[in-house]
């Protein structure tokens, strides 16, 4: 196979198609730079809707590259770029402008973490092979995100000052921090796995979760994403006591072998 072949099929396959992943791509890009300008003049309700459908067209440009065939290595570096701007830079900066502004450069230097681990979040994950893992290791840098917007949205609808957040969200951010850059194990839903006996019973949940959030919102969000950031440190618990209780099974059984 000559270099010239490699480098097309390494490149991913060239056509007008290409275009659409990387305008989903610029579309999150866009609403997380609008997140941003919506923080600086102060409307931090427009800066949290529009970190989720940042999230929300990051999910969507890998399904269509995928589906269409036109997944590349411009497109994977392309969106790791806009990734730290949406959810990296983004939600450090509403953060701070929020309430972390309150607590002088220990505020700063919080934000300042979340963009780091956000930058070493996305290399890590470059240089990882995906299809080999179906989940992901350490949390989702626009999970991160998503919690930070969707935090905003329910101290917004139960009328919580920004004020009062302030340890809290300083706690919040060297939490996500942390488990963004750490082996905690994460359920990835990029590929499920769906047979075809159950697409329909799978059809008939979205349609009962799109009900659930559109019924509040504001309190839906916020506590799917509380669970989720905390499905991780439950999955990584759970394996550790399924190890320990592995290895006290096969202590017992050696054990027991020596026994008259």
């Amino acid at each position: 196979m000559t270099d010239a072949l490699k480098s097309t099929r390494s490149d991913g396959p060239k056509g007008t198609i290409c275009l659409v992943p990387s305008m989903l791509t610029t579309i999150s890009l866009f609403s997380g730079f609008y997140a941003i300008i919506s923080a600086i003049n102060g409307f931090f309700f427009h800066a949290a809707v529009a970190l989720i459908i940042s999230a929300v067209f990051d999910g969507l440009d890998g399904r269509v590259a995928r589906m269409t065939g036109t997944t590349s290595l411009f497109g994977k570096e392309y969106d790791s770029l806009c990734d730290l701007v949406a959810f990296g830079v983004a939600p450090a900066i509403i953060t701070y402008l929020w309430t972390l502004v309150n607590y002088g450069r220990y505020g700063g230097l919080a934000a300042f973490l979340f963009v780091a681990t956000t930058a070493l979040r996305l290399a890590r994950f470059n240089i990882q092979d995906s299809g080999s893992n179906k989940n992901f290791t350490g949390l989702p840098c626009p999970a991160a995100a998503g919690f930070i917007a969707t935090t905003i949205l329910f101290c917004n609808f139960m009328g919580i000052s920004a004020s009062s957040m302030g340890l809290v969200m300083l706690a919040v951010v060297y939490a996500l921090s942390y488990l963004m850059v750490s082996s905690v194990p994460y359920l990835s839903f990029k590929k499920p796995e769906i047979s075809r006996t159950r697409k329909f019973q799978g059809l008939v949940g979205m349609v009962l979760l799109i009900m659930v959030i559109a019924s509040q919102p504001e309190v839906t969000l916020f506590v799917m994403a509380v669970l989720y950031i905390f499905s991780g440190p439950y999955i990584a618990l759970y394996r550790l006591l399924a190890k320990c209780r592995k290895k006290e099974g096969l202590a017992e059984r050696k054990s027991s072998l020596f026994r008259p």
